[in-house]
């Protein structure tokens, strides 16, 4: 095996991550913002590609303290090393106000089929920012359920769950108006980007062959942007393919 690629993740990642590296092969571009990927000197064979959770939750810390600094914060995190770890960089970035700010927090575990009771349990809290840490599928369940008890909250939603096309557009526009989030790719629905020259080359590439391709679902730009990035490690190593060089390249783009 040469390397492997975009493996989708925190968990099923973190249990192959020593294994990886003990063996020596690249653990290339993995799809998890975990910050744990970045560590090249216990870790060389591992590496990233999305910005990493904590600096995600560090914007949206920044945010509060500038816009809302008297917020009553409650926050839904799924239990694992992802929502783990948004939450850290979160109370991280909120400093020495996180105990007082951060009035509630709930814990969901994936096999739960619904996550309404603990957005139940949080507006009574008296919260009014919602950090809401969750992936698309109980993203979409979050939104539904505020919008039911008619929760007000400022509702932060983490760009893992911040899909316009697999998340925001199923449960309803009018359900999702006020949501704050942070993105990293360029949006293929903003018309700003109509004659970007990487905007064209996308959807050139879903009319030739992937026409069934939704241009609002975020996964789908994310694949063709981490496949974009592969193909230019491939072609800077040349002739040389090992697995030492594919991890130059990869460092040196």
């Amino acid at each position: 095996m040469l390397f492997i690629f975009n493996s989708l993740g925190t968990p099923p990642n973190s249990a192959i991550h020593k294994y990886m590296n003990s063996k020596k092969v690249p653990q290339l571009f993995v799809a998890t913002g975990a910050t744990k990927w970045n560590d090249p000197t216990n870790f060389p064979w591992t590496m990233g590609w999305q910005p990493n959770y904590q600096s995600e939750a560090h914007i949206y810390a920044k945010y509060l303290l500038k816009e809302k600094p008297d917020a009553k914060i409650a926050v839904l995190y799924q239990n694992d090393d992802y929502g783990k770890d948004y939450l850290k960089g979160l109370k991280d970035g909120l400093g020495a106000k996180a105990s007082s700010m951060i009035v509630a927090e709930e814990s969901y575990e994936t096999t739960e089929p619904t996550i309404d009771n603990h957005i139940v349990k949080l507006k009574a809290s008296g919260a009014d920012v919602f950090v809401d840490i969750t992936t698309p599928k109980f993203a979409a369940q979050s939104i539904k359920k505020t919008s039911e008890i008619d929760w007000k909250a400022l509702h932060i939603l983490n760009n893992v769950g911040a899909s316009l096309g697999s998340v925001i557009k199923p449960v309803g526009f009018d359900k999702s108006q006020g949501i704050i989030s942070a993105a990293y790719l360029k949006d293929a629905s903003d018309p700003q980007w109509n004659n970007d020259a990487g905007m064209k080359e996308f959807f050139d590439f879903l009319a030739k062959d992937f026409p069934e391709g939704d241009k609002l679902d975020a996964s789908v730009i994310v694949g063709y942007g981490v496949a974009q990035t592969l193909v230019q490690v491939l072609k800077q190593c040349g002739d040389d393919l090992t697995r030492e060089n594919i991890m130059k390249q990869a460092a040196n783009l």
